[in-house]
This record gives structure tokens, C-alpha cells and sequence, in this order.
């Protein structure tokens, strides 16, 4: 079993959302529970960086509910659920090139209350191993340091859900091998839920307990990923679609 409970920490049901005239997300649905890796995969225009939009609060639905810890926050924005303990990381890792590695920990420190320390910023620094020197420009950082970064800003705060919007863009194999591992710690060790679209079906491979395939902003398969890959349906949406 994936995590110590058997009961959802995060789930959505029946959402559907249009965007200028045209549906792109039908009847979703699924939960997800402590210690868990659920991964999404489907195609580009499949719906899923718009699934992560609602989750997250930054879209609303144009119907179906998303709750966490039993708790319906569909009308909630984004900084409110952020504040519940639901992170959010994006596939670009964009961070503000005007500050300082320190600086951006301190802001982070001090978003919102309670405010936290520095010791808590070496906390998230070292969950992901993150050892680039707090005077170091943000404007220097490698892709790979800046994920890090928005990472460790993230983890200070211990959420209980996390939401990634592929993690291995634009990053190398030694790399990824590496958000591997952490996302090994964060799920097993630490039972953060972890909610993950990805292309790169190696890595999901690798951590996901079970995936969900979208195509034309419906799910079209959910299972074990060895298995749902087999699925003619899944082939035909995903694999030929490439």
C-alpha cells in the first residue's frame, strides 16, 4: 500500500472546465492518499496542466468539487489552498532574477504567518539537497538549482499535498535519477501525497503507484503503468499520437 491511510487526503470528482468556448476537461475524477504517487500522462492539449490549474486552485471549474482532508476548498484561489498545506510546482521554474538565493528564502520565510526561520529554510534546502550559496544571484542558477530552490521554498512550509507540473523538464539523467530520489523521500519517508504529470514514462516508471491517462480532457485509463500502456486505447491516444 502506498501510504499509512487507507482514506483520500486529496480528491476531485465529476470537473469538467471550458476556456474560451471549448470543453477541455470532462468528468475528471480520482483521490488521492498520504504517501501516494499518482502519476498523469496523455498527450499535449490532453487537459492535464488545466487539471493542475483547478487543483490548485487557480482555475474554477465549470462544475465537480475538489476536497482535501475531507474539506470542499473548490472555492478557494490558489494562495489559500497553498496556506492548507497544497504545494504547487510548475514546469518552467521561474524565480525572480532581481533577488539573491538568501533573499528568496527570506521572502519565502515571511509570505504569509506564521513567519519561519532560516533554520527552516535549511530544512527545505537540505531535503533536496540544495547547497548553492545564499549570495549567489538567482540570475546564475542552472534549471536543475532552480527547482531546487522553488522546491526547498515549498517543502519549509511541510505540505501535505504536493502538485508538479513535470519536474524532469529540461533536466539530464543523472538529474532526474536525483528528483527520483526525492520524490522517493517526500512519499515514502515523509507521506506527502505527490500528484505528478510527466512525459518522461521512465521516472514514472520508477516512483509512480499508479497512473492516470488523459486524452481530449477525459481519462481514458487508470492503473498500474505497465498495464494501462498495453491498453489499445492508451497507444492510440498517447504512443501514436508521438
Amino acid at each position: 500500500m502506498a501510504g499509512s491511510s487507507d482514506t483520500p487526503i486529496f480528491s476531485c470528482e465529476s470537473l469538467s472546465l471550458d476556456l474560451g468556448g471549448r470543453e477541455v476537461l470532462r468528468n475528471i475524477g480520482f483521490d488521492l492518499r498520504p504517501g501516494e504517487v499518482l502519476g498523469i500522462i496523455g498527450p499535449n492539449g490532453a487537459g492535464k496542466t488545466s487539471l493542475l490549474e483547478i487543483l490548485s486552485g487557480r482555475y474554477q471549474p465549470k462544475k465537480g468539487r475538489v476536497t482535501y482532508k475531507g474539506r470542499d476548498i473548490t472555492p478557494l484561489k490558489l494562495f489559500e489552498r497553498a496556506r492548507l498545506g497544497i504545494g504547487r510546482t510548475y514546469q518552467t521554474p521561474i524565480v525572480c532574477e532581481d533577488l539573491t538565493v538568501g533573499e528568496t528564502f527570506k521572502a519565502a520565510r515571511q509570505a504569509f504567518r506564521p513567519y519561519l526561520t532560516r533554520f527552516d529554510a535549511e530544512y527545505g534546502a537540505n531535503l533536496v539537497h540544495f547547497t548553492t550559496p545564499y549570495d549567489r544571484a538567482n540570475s546564475q542558477l542552472k534549471t536543475f538549482e532552480r527547482r531546487k530552490l522553488l522546491m526547498a521554498n515549498l517543502l519549509m512550509r511541510r505540505p501535505s499535498v504536493l502538485l508538479m507540473d513535470e519536474p524532469a523538464a529540461g533536466l539530464i539523467n543523472a538529474e532526474i535519477d536525483e528528483i527520483d530520489q526525492i520524490l522517493r523521500m517526500l512519499s515514502k519517508e515523509m507521506n506527502v501525497a505527490v500528484l505528478i504529470v510527466e512525459h518522461r514514462i521512465e521516472l514514472l516508471d520508477s516512483i509512480a503507484d499508479r497512473v492516470i491517462v488523459m486524452d481530449a480532457g477525459e481519462v481514458i485509463a487508470e492503473g498500474n503503468l505497465a498495464d494501462v500502456i498495453k491498453s489499445p486505447a492508451v497507444r492510440a491516444a498517447y504512443f501514436e499520437a508521438h
